[in-house]
């Protein structure tokens, strides 16, 4: 274990960083910071400011205020240096519309001095059955699953993954987690962007939500799901029960409401203790409960409370 003294050095370090197109900020003082070794996820709405702020530390555009420090060095005026040591997925692909699958994977793991084998990737991404056909053939699960072979071919030590499973199958899908589990696993660093709010669950030691060309909120995803009223427990019944003398038997900030007529939500910390005093009192006032539920707060539901819900 890593005392304090001899913590590894965060994988990217993001302070104050401002990136401009004429007049408008896409990027506007952000602060971001990514440990080594860790999944980290960059969720936002469209024009919220994630992909600017990706392409900013891989090396592809060059900040107007503010400093970007990738494994230590500057994406810009050290990209000689730092471009082996990193994988990129790239959106639009950045392939020969005539090479075949596999060719270009082949060219790109000898671009590196200890690459992965091609074979087993080939396999494991199921490229296998595509590898003889020209890039402008494939569909688009299969261009996405050539560009994530691409990113991590040459055994990077951090990747940035731009929506890793837009338009794979559920079986592609699960492959992509499993293959992310693995690269940290192995120590890699992982920073992807993604609309899937489950996936950043699943996979993310870090979330950070981006609005406005900042960072509103970041943290665990357990943490993040935390804040507030943490769960909420539903249960049905009679019309117009006394929620006064139900709400006197329970914590204090607990919170109950009946939504429509007979059906009760209540908010707060649900434990087990909270179930058995809910019953507990339905046994005592003579209401038998049905439909009982138990129900978290989601990342979803963090997301839309923070950036809203209209569509960008």
């Amino acid at each position: 274990m890593h005392s304090a003294r001899t913590r590894p050095a965060p994988a990217v370090e993001v302070a104050g960083l401002v990136k401009r197109y004429g007049r408008k900020a896409a990027v506007d003082g952000l602060d971001l910071t990514v440990a080594a070794g860790s999944v980290t996820a960059v969720l936002g709405p469209n024009g919220a400011g994630k992909t600017t702020t990706i392409e900013t530390c891989e090396g592809y555009l060059r900040p107007d205020a503010g400093t970007v420090r990738v494994l230590g060095l500057d994406p810009v005026t050290d990209a000689a240096r730092l471009r082996p040591r990193i994988g990129v997925m790239l959106q639009s692909g950045g392939v020969y519309s005539g090479v075949r699958a596999v060719e270009m994977l082949r060219h790109m793991a000898g671009l590196h001095a200890h690459p992965l084998e091609v074979g087993p990737l080939v396999e494991r991404l199921g490229l296998g059955s595509c590898g003889r056909t020209p890039y402008r053939r494939l569909s688009g699960g299969q261009r996405q699953r050539l560009a994530l072979a691409m990113a991590v071919i040459g055994r990077p030590e951090l990747v940035f993954l731009d929506e890793p499973t837009a338009g794979l199958d559920p079986q592609a899908r699960r492959a992509t987690w499993d293959l992310v589990r693995e690269l940290r696993t192995d120590g890699v660093t992982v920073v992807l962007t993604t609309h899937h709010m489950d996936e950043a669950e699943e996979l993310s030691d870090l979330v950070a939500i981006v609005d406005g060309g900042r960072v509103i909120a970041q943290g665990a995803p357990e943490e993040l799901c935390r804040g507030g009223a943490e769960n909420s427990l539903r249960f049905g019944g009679r019309p117009g029960l006394d929620l006064v003398s139900l709400l006197k038997a329970l914590p204090p900030e607990t919170a109950a409401a009946e939504l429509t007529p007979g059906a009760y939500r209540l908010t707060g910390t649900v434990d087990p203790q909270l179930l058995a005093t809910v019953t507990s009192w339905c046994a005592q006032n003579g209401v038998l409960p049905d439909r009982i539920s138990v129900e978290r707060r989601t990342l979803e539901d963090v997301f839309l409370e923070l950036t809203g819900r209209e569509l960008r």
